[in-house]
Formats: C-alpha cells, sequence, structure tokens
C-alpha cells in the first residue's frame, strides 16, 4: 500500500463515469469493476460526511488534434451521469468542456469552501480525464490520491504509464479497500 493517509477533508472526485462513455468497448480493465469500486468510494464518503463530485464532460476544447475527436451529434444522454453513483442532493456536480475537472469549472472554489486539503480520483479516462483532473489538483496544492482498481482507460499502455510513471510523482496511489480501511479507521 503507498496510500499513507486521508485528511480529515478529503473529497472524493469521479470523473466522467456518464452513460456514453462508460457504454464504449474496451478497456484496461472491466468497466463493471470501476462502476462498482467507483460506487462503492462514493457510498463510504457521503457515510462519513465526506465530499463527493461527480464529473462529466460535455465537449472539449478548441484546437486541432492529430486523433480524431469525438462526433458532434452524440445522443442525448450521453452526457448523464450512470444512475449507479446514486447521485445525492449533496453532490457537487461538475459539467467540464476541457479534460480537466479544474478548468474553468468552479471546483477549486468549492473544494476550498469546504476547506478539503486532499483529493481521492477515480473514473475515466485515466490517462486523460483522471491524469488531468489530477495534475491540476497537485498544481492547486492538493494532497493526490488515485485509486488504480477504480479507473480505466481504452488505451492498456496509457492506463499503465500513467498508473506506474506519472501517479507516484503527484500524488499516492491504492486501492479502494485501501481507502476504505483508512476512512474507517481499520490501518
Amino acid at each position: 500500500m503507498t496510500v499513507t493517509a486521508l485528511d480529515p477533508k478529503t473529497a472524493l472526485i469521479v470523473i466522467d463515469l456518464q452513460k456514453g462513455l462508460v457504454s464504449l468497448p474496451g478497456g484496461a480493465t472491466p468497466m463493471e469493476e470501476i462502476v462498482r469500486h467507483a460506487c462503492i468510494l462514493a457510498a463510504v464518503f457521503r457515510k462519513h460526511g465526506l465530499p463527493v463530485v461527480l464529473v462529466n464532460v460535455a465537449g472539449g476544447p478548441p484546437g486541432r488534434t492529430e486523433q480524431p475527436r469525438a462526433p458532434q451529434n452524440l445522443p442525448d444522454d450521453w452526457t448523464d451521469l450512470i444512475v449507479e453513483l446514486d447521485r445525492r442532493q449533496e453532490d457537487h456536480v461538475v459539467t467540464k468542456h476541457t479534460p480537466g475537472a479544474f478548468t474553468r469549472t468552479g471546483l477549486e472554489v468549492h473544494l476550498r469552501s469546504l476547506e478539503v486539503t486532499q483529493v481521492v480520483i477515480v473514473g475515466i479516462a485515466t490517462s486523460n480525464g483522471v491524469e488531468v483532473t489530477a495534475r491540476q489538483a497537485y498544481e492547486l496544492g492538493f494532497n493526490v490520491t488515485l485509486v488504480t482498481d477504480a479507473m480505466t482507460d481504452r488505451q492498456a499502455d496509457a492506463h499503465v504509464w500513467s498508473i506506474t510513471r506519472v501517479f507516484p510523482r503527484i500524488g499516492e496511489t491504492g486501492t479502494t479497500q485501501e481507502i476504505i480501511d483508512l476512512l474507517t479507521g481499520r490501518v
């Protein structure tokens, strides 16, 4: 276990577990497992009175890229958060238009208003939405924890690269059970 502690004011950030992305085929880890772990963590954070942030993506930044972007005519429910997350009134919802959840969303202001000092991040895609959000959180001075069994990427090599090469430089990593153990004081 490399995750050492959770601050008293820690928030869970769930990245892009929305109907359109969860339904895509493939992935480094089965999507059912990612969803199950994210939902368990959301329930445990709520039980402990800790903030839960649910993020969806509804577009991308302008600019040319070498890889094709998602089609513009997406189904109406593409951005809907999956029902398994059991969204609660107290959850904070962020709709982003870039890979990172902090860019022009007010997320930093929200977390600071709650005196949050640490974020635990889960979701998809490991090498994009999760990694960019984690980098932003780190740059903003939050302690960052990444739950490696609650994230996936459509490209297995990108998933492994982020987990083994990027995440240890910007935070700590752990499993769903390790986070639960820290939250419940069993460590």
